[in-house]
């Protein structure tokens, strides 16, 4: 079984993908290859390395723009650099399926299976036609031209997975397909919760930097915790001056600290030594609205408790498993209440549920569904 896996991401950090490759590895007599901007560095599985592209000149961007509002949506998809480079790199290649990691992959991914018969999998990380919809850039230029690409495209895949049950009922309901969900759970980590100190509670918040998703609120958030608390922060620096802008506002904070990121296999275990996990993700898209991050499992993986607003996918695993806050609403105040209010018995309560949910809340349960998506394929 020839297997293609394509993604517009850097893979040693990607997640998901990366319990895909270990997924298909399972998998007897496999050749499997991965494309993408980044090693993944997995035995036996081979990398092509895809050209992330440059900068477009302002001109460039002018033309790109007429583009999209003349609705030219094939000319913009396949005379974009990354998908132009892509097919010339993976062109030659002969598979039997292909996994689409997001949209912009999918037409690509088509195009190279119409050559040798193979199948393709859709795997939407996030809800592509709404991705950012608080953006003016994003509804005047490509809010039509994704919603196109999803209308031709989506229908033509063969198998149609995505990361939680809101997405998949926004696309089938908009586009139609058979949906399966495959969360963004890590493999089972054999861990147990460690012992709490009271005097010294360890927060701790994990992941790549954004502004548009306001991590200041949980700096912001340490100066109305009672002296219990500390927070760690392991972030990811994919933008030098919002990672300025926080370390400036935890200057003369002594209860925030930065610790260094760790590589993805190395995150459960490193964080198994705090006892909170904690994410504030505003609902100010709809996929921050949707949400069901791969952060929250690793939360339940290294046994902690979990700190979150009331984003309903996200809160649904913390209410259904009571392993964590859920704060009456979107504010600060509202989290600072709920984690003062708890006492060393709580959280070490919601530490052992995680520990519960660990066995049911892993990618091992998702690898039995997707072994069955891609056997059904293969009949």
């Amino acid at each position: 079984m020839r297997i293609l896996i394509i993604a517009f991401s850097p893979l040693d950090r990607d997640s998901r993908v990366y319990r895909q490759l270990l997924f298909f590895k399972s998998f007897s007599h496999s050749d499997i290859t991965v494309a993408g901007y980044t090693d993944p560095r997995i035995d036996d599985v081979n990398f092509v390395r895809l050209d992330e592209g440059v900068p477009k000149s302002s001109v460039a961007k002018a033309f790109s723009g007429i583009k999209l509002k003349l609705g030219r949506f094939e000319q913009f998809y396949w005379e974009d650099e990354k998908v132009k480079s892509a097919l010339g790199q993976l062109n030659g290649l002969c598979s039997d399926i292909i996994v689409a990691n997001d949209i912009p992959n999918l037409p690509l991914s088509l195009n190279l299976a119409r050559k040798n018969g193979a199948k393709v999998l859709i795997d939407c990380h996030e809800y592509t036609p709404r991705e950012f919809d608080d953006q003016f850039k994003f509804s005047f230029f490509f809010k039509k031209y994704w919603d196109y690409i999803c209308r031709k495209y989506l229908p033509k895949a063969d198998i149609f997975t995505t990361v939680c049950c809101s997405l998949a009922d926004e696309y089938q309901k908009n586009y139609g397909g058979d949906w399966k969900v495959i969360t963004n759970a890590p493999f089972y980590a054999d861990l147990n919760p460690k012992a709490l100190d009271n005097s010294c509670i360890r927060l701790i918040h994990h992941g790549i930097i954004t502004p548009s998703r306001h991590t200041e609120k949980m700096i912001e958030l340490m100066n109305y915790l009672d002296e219990r608390y500390l927070l760690d922060l392991m972030l990811i620096n994919t933008n030098p001056s919002y990672f300025s802008k926080l370390k400036r506002l935890t200057t003369n904070n002594p209860k925030i600290k930065f610790r260094d990121p760790v590589a993805m296999t190395e995150i459960v275990d490193t964080i198994n030594n705090y006892d909170i996990g904690l994410f504030l993700l505003p609902p100010f898209i709809f996929n921050y609205q949707m949400a069901l991050p791969n952060k929250l499992f690793d939360f339940i993986q290294a046994r902690l408790a979990i700190a979150i607003w009331p984003s309903p996918e996200m809160a649904k695993i913390v209410e259904q498993y009571e392993c964590g806050v859920v704060s009456n609403d979107f504010s600060v105040a509202s989290m600072a209440k709920a984690l003062n209010a708890l006492s060393s018995e709580d959280i070490m309560r919601y530490k052992m549920n995680s520990h519960k949910a660990a066995a049911t809340l892993c990618a091992e349960k998702n690898h039995k569904l997707f072994a069955g998506l891609i056997s059904s394929l293969l009949d």
